[in-house]
């Protein structure tokens, strides 16, 4: 575990949770499927459905994403339906979607168009590209 302490107070740091939400974001089903079961829980073919993509893809990034520690499996009946193990991950989930990432110094006339915004659902704010 690294220790980070910035002027604020000491912030303790998982690496190895920090490598499994990386793992969990670093595809882009995956990115839709958490960003999905922010909204609510779900069942898989209901999340195949909604996100146009097959069940077994869903079904593979789910056990991914169970793997990693970001989603729990909640037994109904025979059914099981999908949520966000942990209420934190959304908010953490809603800040990194929020973040502004310089990546290239060079142009600094292309960031003007890459603001956060407040309500990180609110795409309407968002501006056209």
């Amino acid at each position: 575990m690294t220790t980070y302490e910035p002027e604020s107070p000491v912030i303790a740091v998982d690496a190895a949770a920090l490598a499994r939400v990386g793992t969990a974001l670093a595809d882009e089903s995956r990115r839709q499927l958490l960003l999905a079961l922010l909204e609510a829980p779900a069942y898989p073919a209901d999340l195949a459905d909604r996100l146009g993509m097959t069940r077994g893809n869903v079904s593979n990034h789910l056990s991914c994403l169970r793997g990693c520690g970001l989603v729990t499996a909640i037994p109904a009946g025979r059914r099981v339906s999908y949520q966000l193990a942990d209420p934190k991950l959304a908010h953490a989930l809603a800040d990194l979607a929020a973040l502004v990432l310089i990546v290239d110094h060079s142009d600094p006339a292309e960031l003007h168009d890459r603001l956060p915004l407040p309500n990180w659902r609110d795409r309407a704010a968002y501006p056209a590209r």
